[in-house]
């Protein structure tokens, strides 16, 4: 059944549940590309016929892979028609492709996703999210008389383009602000603590919310800590249990006066590993697996203010890997901070999971570039000891960085909240 005009929505019973129904499943089968895609979009793909029932499914799972419209157009292809080159080419006509982002128009190293939808016969196209970098294939589809819905159509709710984009978010952060996106995970106590006044850490959070960390991990492109707590806590920085691809994510040391022993677990061959070195660092005693790159130094106060002197460091922690004990981790004190994100972004990378001690994280805040935050709560209180964040350029309560929740969630004993920086009142803005 095919939509002559191209424009009106032409409804069958129960038209806005199917479609609603298939944008959610698209949205999760978006998301097993994170952490896998880059530097392209995490993209889900369901194709319904005019019945409404799902007759294919796909997402984006490597880059230079096929896109997830592709991969739905031949799971449909082979559900219809089993294995062989039986089908008509335009055996779709008359069903619906409900996708996360708006189709590409544009040949990369694959070909247009707007032709192949079209060559399939495939008469609507519902997207959630506009594409901000390869704009224009929904145009490009209602040129051609497809009945396109996008973000703000009635089968579009709110709800869910905001879900897509979500999913999406660091691919989006990166297009719109030229560096990957950083969210910074921490483990403390209620009251803010991330160590012991000893320096023990293991464990300040429970089972779960441990494994959700890996979770965690597992979407993002690059781990990135900063010298004074692999020296300090000698984190692995892995997923655990490996992901049934095999993948990980790069493994990424701030290290300005090239100090990292070469033993150190995050050094081995588990996992990719990028060491970051000032410009006039010693080369450590690394592996041949080991990347190593410079990086500018950075003259900005604002990094290590001039009035704040450098603590002492405290007793090494005790392998922990959920909020290093090194309140005195200064690596990234001669880093230029936009520099080591660029470098990252121009190798591809467009997901960042900040891991680092509590002076990397407040350098990360001062300097605006941390954009999601993931805190580990416990319901415990010790008093004394490291805190989660140091140094984060706030000096007046009016200066604190304020943050929007997005999400709480319970994981045994533990709290996990997700939050977004809100930008300074204009007030305090240079």
């Amino acid at each position: 059944m095919a939509y002559p005009d191209g424009g009106a929505h032409h409804a069958w019973p129960g038209d806005h549940d199917h479609v609603v129904a298939a944008l959610r499943c698209a949205i999760d089968l978006s998301a097993r590309g994170l952490g896998r895609v880059s530097p392209n979009p995490a993209v889900g793909c369901v194709i319904l016929d005019v019945e409404g029932h799902t007759v294919g499914e796909g997402w984006h799972a490597r880059p230079g892979g096929e896109h997830a419209e592709v991969v739905a157009i031949a799971d449909a292809r082979h559900r219809v028609f089993g294995p062989g080159d039986d089908a008509p080419p335009d055996f779709l006509t008359g069903c619906t492709a409900v996708v996360t982002l708006e189709p590409c128009p544009h040949t990369g190293r694959t070909g247009p996703c707007t032709q192949a939808l079209l060559t399939a016969g495939i008469s609507r196209v519902i997207y959630a999210v506009g594409d901000p970098l390869h704009g224009g294939g929904a145009d490009q589809l209602r040129a051609t008389g497809t009945e396109v819905h996008g973000p703000g159509s009635p089968l579009v709710p709110d709800e869910l383009a905001t879900e897509a984009a979500a999913t999406n978010e660091a691919w989006l952060t990166a297009v719109r602000t030229s560096r990957p996106h950083v969210t910074w995970k921490f483990a403390a106590t209620l009251d803010g603590r991330s160590a012991a006044a000893d320096g023990t850490s293991r464990w300040i959070t429970g089972e779960q919310a441990r494994a959700d960390v890996h979770r965690l991990r597992d979407s993002v492109d690059a781990v990135l800590v900063g010298a004074g707590t692999q020296r300090t806590d000698d984190p692995h920085l892995t997923v655990r249990p490996a992901p049934s691809d095999g993948r990980q994510p790069l493994r990424v040391v701030l290290d300005p006066s090239g100090r990292t022993a070469g033993g150190a677990r995050m050094l081995d061959d588990a996992a990719p590993t990028l060491l970051v070195l000032g410009p006039e660092a010693p080369l450590p005693d690394v592996a041949g697996h080991v990347e190593v790159v410079r990086v500018p130094t950075s003259g900005r106060a604002t990094l290590w203010p001039e009035s704040v002197s450098k603590p002492t460091t405290t007793s090494p922690g005790q392998g922990n890997e959920t909020g290093p004990t090194d309140p005195g981790d200064a690596s990234h004190r001669y880093l230029d901070l936009p520099a080591v994100l660029a470098t990252l972004h121009e190798r591809g990378l467009r997901s960042v999971l900040l891991e680092g001690g509590p002076r990397l994280a407040g350098a990360f805040l001062a300097a605006g570039l941390v954009d999601r935050v993931v805190a580990y709560l416990a319901p415990a209180l010790l008093g004394a000891g490291p805190p989660a964040l140091a140094d984060a350029g706030v000096r007046t309560i009016d200066a604190a960085h304020r943050l929007e929740t997005v999400d709480v969630t319970t994981l045994g004993p533990d709290i996990r909240l997700t939050a977004r920086p809100l930008p300074l009142p204009e007030s305090l803005q240079e």
